[in-house]
């Protein structure tokens, strides 16, 4: 295993200090805040652990309340709101300083047979014909005011190799096109046979790149060009079916608003033989930076 994936995976690994308290350390995030989708990964991790092993996590609902502090650790406090003969449900609080930052609530089931359908998988290339984010990103550097960015990126996604399908924002700066964007990603190394793990990595990810669809609405790059400004308000997941975050994942996204200095991404995740996995919905700020 990559030392990168190791690093991630021990990120996740949460120091219990009590029952229902658990405490986590971050890591250097691209932006001076703890990276949302890893205080969103670790509030599961909290809320999973304090679940039987027979129910799995079916749906998430969070909301960032302020910005993290990457220096400090965070604490997480589980509520243990209800245990039912199917389902169960946490709410998990994340606090650092005193102030809550970070609050989700999540649901697990048991494993049971029902109806079944899906939205059939979108169209997509081969993940294994795209370029890989490390030689993509050096060769664009000049698209960012602080050439610097390009290695932070590319630290910060050490772990998941994360590929593109189309033009990534910064290389569509002044050129609206359909605010749909599609990503292939996986964890640069197997992982061990935990569906908590799974279902927490792709957590972690799910928060990357899902409001590159409201930037590509408008011809517009991205915080590290400078042309938008924004932060993760709220985000919702809903994990359908099985699947393994060390194998090829679709994630496709697309942008049905943007208003009021909030843009909304909508997105479903698929295994690379169709099945559908997960669906994600998230609201953000995006906001046009003041002359």
């Amino acid at each position: 295993m990559d030392a990168p994936l190791k690093d991630l995976l021990d990120l996740l690994d949460l120091e219990r200090i009590e029952a229902n308290i658990f405490r986590g350390r971050s890591r250097p995030a691209v932006v001076p805040r703890v990276f949302g989708g890893q205080v969103a990964a670790q509030a599961l991790v909290a809320a999973g652990r304090s679940v039987p092993q027979d129910r799995h996590a079916h749906s998430l609902h969070a909301y960032f309340l302020r910005p993290g502090d990457p220096g400090a650790p965070i604490v997480y406090e589980v509520d243990r709101i209800r245990d039912g003969r199917s389902f169960t449900t946490r709410r998990v609080v994340a606090v650092q300083h005193g102030q809550p930052i970070f609050h989700l609530s999540a649901s697990f089931q048991t494993y049971e047979e029902g109806l079944e359908h899906q939205e059939p998988m979108p169209e997509a290339p081969d993940p294994e014909t795209l370029p890989p984010a490390e030689e993509v990103l050096p060769k664009h550097a000049g698209y960012f005011p602080d050439p610097s960015v390009v290695d932070r990126l590319l630290e910060a996604r050490a772990a998941v190799d994360l590929r593109y399908a189309q033009d990534p924002p910064y290389l569509s700066v002044g050129r609206p096109r359909e605010p749909r964007s599609q990503v292939w990603f996986r964890t640069r190394g197997e992982l061990a046979d935990d569906p908590l793990l799974h279902v927490c990595l792709a957590t972690y990810v799910s928060d990357m790149t899902l409001l590159d669809s409201v930037l590509l609405a408008h011809g517009r790059g991205g915080w590290a060009v400078g042309d938008v400004v924004g932060a993760s308000l709220d985000h919702a997941m809903w994990f359908h079916r099985p699947f393994r975050a060390d194998e090829w994942l679709l994630y496709d996204q697309q942008s049905p608003s943007a208003s009021g200095g909030r843009g909304l991404g909508t997105a479903r995740i698929y295994t690379r033989d169709g099945r559908l996995a997960v669906s994600v919905i998230q609201e953000g700020v995006v906001r046009v930076p003041r002359a």
